[in-house]
């Protein structure tokens, strides 16, 4: 078996954070919370064949909290993560938590989780109270992060747009367009340019974006005659791209379309539960027109983004 795995998508449950949860609207995606525990995460990855997760809050995060109680327990929420880093520093990486849609808030945790706590990037929602990353109101967080040239993991959360379907968590159904909405905001606004010094993860293979690429660039350059075709392709082909809940069948588009070097592995366990999590990895392991080579930089591709990742591999190999 595989022993050299990176996930870039593996989600912890303080347990703090989860018991307030339930007082601060609780999850309305729908989907709730599954059991979860360090020692429980640890033999999962022993079993998958992980070397090392990168945590990260899902959604819905700290929105539920009041704007006051937001900063409060991002840093508590950030605390406990670094601790389980710090605990484990040859296992667990770690994506900050930020207190949006207050910027300046979120400027100041965000430099107190690098500065102070050495954190490995940032996690961030689609949007933020109906607020989307690509809105102008977030232009002095994404300078700060482009400085620091920074990981930012882009994960699904609610959209306002619109209600569930009754009886379907938003998780099912959607998730992925909320991501392809996301990640085709920031590249229309010209984000990935203005802060191209940022690495972007989309989660779940971003979504309906590989499948829906050469619509989105031919449609876009049709809008904007100074964005050509191209142009639009290869801002589309800048993110980075999870294999959270993605193989067999949104494999064809997404290693057809992003560059090889940019697809990265990934679980959403436990929020995929444990079998659902291992089958999607059996599909990536066993996927037929999948490389070995191609498999091991999948594998191992998150070790590019994150600094303190790859030390620790480069380490171990020697």
């Amino acid at each position: 078996m595989n022993t050299d795995r990176i996930d870039v998508h593996t989600h912890l449950i303080p347990p703090f954070w989860a018991e307030e949860l339930k007082n601060h609207g609780g999850d309305p995606s729908g989907w709730g919370s599954p059991e979860w525990s360090p020692d429980s995460l640890l033999r999962f990855m022993d079993d998958e064949g992980i070397r090392i997760s990168v945590l990260s809050l899902t959604a819905p995060g700290i929105e539920g909290w009041r704007a006051d109680e937001r900063v409060k327990m991002a840093r508590r929420v950030n605390d406990y993560g670094v601790d389980l880093v710090q605990k484990n520093p040859d296992r667990f990486g770690y994506f900050a938590t930020l207190p949006l849609p207050d910027v300046h808030a979120s400027l100041a945790e965000m430099a107190r989780a690098f500065e102070r706590l050495s954190v490995d990037g940032v996690v961030l929602h689609s949007n933020f109270d109906g607020i989307y990353l690509a809105d102008p109101r977030f232009d002095p967080l994404w300078e700060e992060l482009n400085r620091r040239s920074a990981t930012i993991f882009v994960h699904p959360t609610r959209p306002p747009l619109m209600p569930m379907l009754p009886g379907i968590p938003g998780p099912l159904t959607d998730y992925p367009a909320e991501t392809t909405r996301a990640a085709l905001h920031l590249v229309l606004n010209g984000h990935t340019v203005r802060f191209g010094g940022t690495k972007v993860i989309l989660s779940h293979g971003g979504g309906f974006l590989p499948y829906a690429a050469t619509r989105f660039a031919e449609l876009s350059a049709s809008l904007n005659s100074a964005r050509s075709v191209e142009w639009a392709t290869k801002a589309l082909q800048s993110f980075y791209f999870d294999t959270a809940l993605v193989a067999p069948s949104g494999l064809p588009s997404l290693l057809a379309f992003a560059p090889s070097e940019h697809v990265v592995f990934g679980t959403d366990f436990p929020y995929a539960s444990e079998k659902v999590s291992k089958t999607f990895t059996t599909n990536l392991d066993r996927y037929r027109d999948l490389a070995p080579e191609t498999l091991e930089a999948i594998n191992r591709g998150a070790s590019a983004l994150i600094p303190r990742v790859k030390e620790l591999t480069v380490i171990k190999e020697s």
